[in-house]
């Protein structure tokens, strides 16, 4: 630190550099947390995270029990251990809760004053936080599996929907209606995610394993098919234009939207070039996944190099981005783990399982790696003695 400290005075060092380091620090070392705890509410299994974009205080989570809560994470106690409370629930005695499993929950980007919900009772609805009413209820055809919201849009409300059917709906949020639908997949739907850089562009993946591109300006059809073979000759036709040999379950784009995650049925996790289509090739090994269910998982913000939090089984592995390293792995639910979000104010994690806990992980502030920055050509940062 002080190294870093006299760099910077000596006008050696970028100005960024050590919140880059101190951030990469932080996340890298990432432990379950003593003395920070979710209060339990869902009787079920924990299917869905989100953490509010506004302040990062205000997480929500929606359970297999039909139930959804929200959470106050800051600690206002004043001592170091503490419960994070529900400030308010949707109970089974709320006359507006979901009858089935909530499969997804999202914050309205902007603000706290919205929220959504999916379930397996085929509706999406969105919620009045205050009033904790639904102001609109959307009803479809087959299960909600998933459903986004553009992070970055200005000019539009679209909440792109994930459902059994093979058809991606788009709701509008400022007419209440469904406005058009994208036709492109041959089976159900499992999720959809929005570029945090392009508001047009959603990408959805499906049970006939491929990942689409969309620009929603145009219905007519998909910018492209995510090829995991990049458009070489495959040793099977039906591998053909595939992005896994498996149901796609999970996506998540790169901060930066230049790149997007995908997960598969297959065991794999693949990263490909938003711009080209193309497949990076990146090998991260076998990571379990036999969900059913979307996969929520979810990538670091701020560190060099980008780190992947991917639920496996009932731990979360850690991977570099680009490079595919395993770096480390936490450890703390006794079943299958089907959400994680990151928090980029503080680089905490927080994940919920079919155990029907929400865990906290929190860097080890004891954990030192070095005290010399080392800075490779590419601009990452790595530790030195």
């Amino acid at each position: 630190m002080l190294n870093f400290l006299s760099c910077r005075e000596n006008g050696t060092l970028d100005p960024l550099a050590l919140v880059r380091a101190e951030t990469t620090r932080r996340t890298f070392s990432l432990e379950l947390s003593k003395e920070q705890d979710v209060k339990r509410i869902h009787a079920s299994g924990a299917n869905s995270l989100d953490l509010d974009p506004a302040e990062s205080r205000y997480l929500l989570s929606g359970g297999a029990d039909g139930v959804i809560a929200v959470y106050d994470t800051h600690n206002l106690s004043g001592t170091p251990s503490s419960t994070a409370e529900a400030v308010c629930t949707v109970g089974r005695s709320h006359r507006h809760v979901h009858k089935y499993s909530v499969e997804t929950v999202r914050w309205y980007p902007h603000d706290t004053g919205l929220f959504t919900s999916s379930s397996m009772d085929k509706t999406l609805k969105v919620w009045d936080t205050n009033a904790l009413l639904p102001a609109e209820v959307f009803q479809f055809e087959g299960t909600v599996y998933s459903h986004a919201m553009s992070p970055v849009a200005k000019k539009h409300c679209l909440i792109a929907v994930a459902t059994m059917t093979s058809i991606v709906t788009l709701c509008d949020l400022k007419s209440g209606s469904s406005t058009h639908i994208l036709k492109g997949h041959r089976a159900a739907v499992k999720c959809a995610r929005w570029s945090p850089r392009n508001p047009y562009l959603l990408a959805t993946g499906s049970q006939d394993n491929k990942v689409l591109l969309w620009d929603v300006r145009s219905a007519k059809s998909s910018l492209m098919s995510l090829d995991q073979h990049n458009g070489e000759l495959a040793t099977s036709t039906a591998a053909v234009n595939t992005a896994h040999n498996g149901h796609v379950n999970g996506l998540c784009f790169t901060p930066e939207g230049l790149h997007l995650l995908s997960f598969g049925t297959d065991h794999r996790l693949r990263l490909w070039d938003t711009a080209t289509g193309r497949n990076t090739l990146v090998n991260y090994g076998k990571i379990c996944n036999d969900s059913k269910k979307s996969v929520q998982f979810t990538v670091s913000r701020g560190s060099s190099p980008d780190v992947v939090f991917v639920p496996d089984d009932s731990s979360i592995a850690m991977f570099d981005v680009f490079g595919g390293t395993s770096l480390h792995r936490l450890v703390g639910h006794y079943n299958y783990v089907q959400c994680c979000v990151f928090n980029p104010d503080t680089q905490e994690l927080y994940s919920g399982g079919s155990d029907s806990n929400i865990l906290v992980w929190v860097p080890d502030l004891g954990h030192v790696y070095c005290t010399v920055p080392v800075f490779s050509t590419a601009g990452a940062v790595q530790w030195g003695e």
